[in-house]
């Protein structure tokens, strides 16, 4: 490998890393744009999250995950959403956007279906579906670098399994419980998918 290979390819991962960066921020200062709205508003935005099993609640699902209820709830859920989701990205940007896609919509649309009578707002389903995706994969994909993530997950973030579990008041478990099947689920019908591929060849 020449010199010139080596320097574009250094080149090419620090402008890589670069637009991660760059997005990563702009993300970041969307949410906290949100936020500021939502404290504008007395906490107007709110009325957008997911309201179970109501027609206005739908709409909801897509709103929800950028929605939170006090600037406290916003700062505890962005550590978690940024490391999540640039442990995702790794492998591929492209699986990071579809499998977002897919925990905020399945996630969402399972909260409208069976959560409790209530306005649920917040990234934490988004959240808890990433995690359990990472998990899944570093399981089941058996490639190194999806279990020296999926190990890094469960040491890091093994501590959010408590926030599966029901009794948490002002907290919508349900929205972590339907995060966490929709990442799995996802996971699942990406493996299958694999599987059924390799089978053809």
């Amino acid at each position: 490998m020449t010199n010139n290979t080596l320097n574009n390819t250094e080149q090419t991962a620090q402008s890589g890393i670069k637009i991660y960066l760059r997005n990563g921020l702009y993300f970041v200062l969307f949410l906290i744009a949100v936020q500021l709205l939502t404290t504008l508003t007395g906490g107007g935005l709110t009325a957008l999250g997911i309201e179970p099993r109501t027609v206005n609640g739908l709409f909801g699902i897509f709103f929800a995950p950028f929605i939170h209820s006090s600037w406290g709830h916003l700062f505890s859920n962005l550590p978690p959403l940024v490391i999540l989701s640039v442990l995702l990205m790794i492998p591929s940007v492209k699986h990071y956007i579809k499998a977002s896609l897919f925990i905020i919509i399945v996630g969402g649309l399972l909260v409208w279906l069976f959560g409790r009578t209530a306005v649920h707002v917040g990234a934490s389903g988004w959240i808890f579906g990433l995690w359990a995706l990472l998990i899944y994969q570093g399981i089941f994909r058996r490639k190194p670098l999806d279990i020296i993530i999926g190990i890094v997950v469960l040491i890091y973030y093994g501590g959010m399994i408590s926030g599966l579990f029901p009794g948490q008041q002002f907290v919508s478990v349900e929205s972590h419980l339907s995060g966490a099947v929709a990442g799995v689920l996802f996971g699942w019908l990406q493996y299958r998918k694999r599987k059924q591929t390799a089978a053809r060849t």
